[in-house]
């Protein structure tokens, strides 16, 4: 068995196939969120559930799956002023990124998770960036987070490990990944329990699940929906 890991665990349907992923192959998982003051702070509601669920629904994890913390870094969207810390329309900025882009983000919430990793010897990190079904931004890419590995990996003086399963899949493909890993009930507690969408919409139901289903969360969540559920049925 692989060494230890902490997953990056959002709530939302990528970290919730990570978190699978993670399962499937460390004998010891523990999981981590961040509280950025991000608009859509209903993921942080839908978490414990979901990590419930995961104990229950799954008994051959429910040994592997160990403690869960939340950490606080409300001073990002004090810095940040991005659609998804402020009450802002979603549209491109000049950069050519789309406004949802909080500079720092990912960065950030890996040197916190390598922090708490370092004390919990957890020498894997597991996040579910990908450059794939992603809005072009720059710390989602794989270039970016294999420097970072060797950074953080110098600066702590311990070599961690950056696993990013979902690197190079499309949302198909991350759908296919949660059946492959823990069958229908997998698929449906990604339905049912995770949260996507950018504006925290947790009452309009579609197929594929909650979410207003206009943001570019719920479209890129759709799309992939509708090309898997085609080859799927087949």
């Amino acid at each position: 068995m692989h060494p230890k890991a902490l997953v990056l665990f959002s709530g939302g349907q990528d970290s919730t196939a990570c978190l699978a992923w993670a399962l499937q192959r460390y004998s010891h998982v523990e999981t981590i969120g961040f509280d950025y003051g991000q608009r859509h702070a209903i993921e942080l509601t839908v978490r414990p559930r979901i990590l419930d669920l995961f104990r229950t629904r799954f008994p051959e994890w429910a040994d592997r799956l160990g403690e869960d913390r939340v950490v606080t870094m409300r001073e990002l969207a004090q810095l940040s002023d991005t659609a998804l810390t402020q009450a802002a329309e979603i549209r491109m900025n000049a950069q050519g990124l789309p406004n949802t882009f909080v500079p720092g983000r990912n960065l950030l919430f890996f040197i916190y998770a390598a922090a708490v990793a370092y004390r919990r010897d957890l020498r894997v990190l597991v996040g579910g960036m990908c450059e794939t079904d992603f809005s072009g931004y720059p710390d989602c890419r794989d270039d970016t987070l294999k420097a970072l590995q060797v950074a953080l990996s110098l600066g702590m003086d311990q070599r961690f490990t950056l696993e990013t399963p979902l690197m190079w899949l499309d949302k198909a493909e991350t759908w296919q990944l949660a059946y492959d890993l823990g069958g229908d009930r997998l698929v449906l507690l990604t339905l049912e329990e995770t949260h996507t969408c950018y504006l925290g919409d947790r009452v309009t139901g579609h197929p594929w699940g909650l979410g207003c289903g206009t943001c570019p969360a719920c479209e890129l969540r759709a799309a992939g929906w509708e090309r898997w559920q085609s080859a799927h049925s087949g």
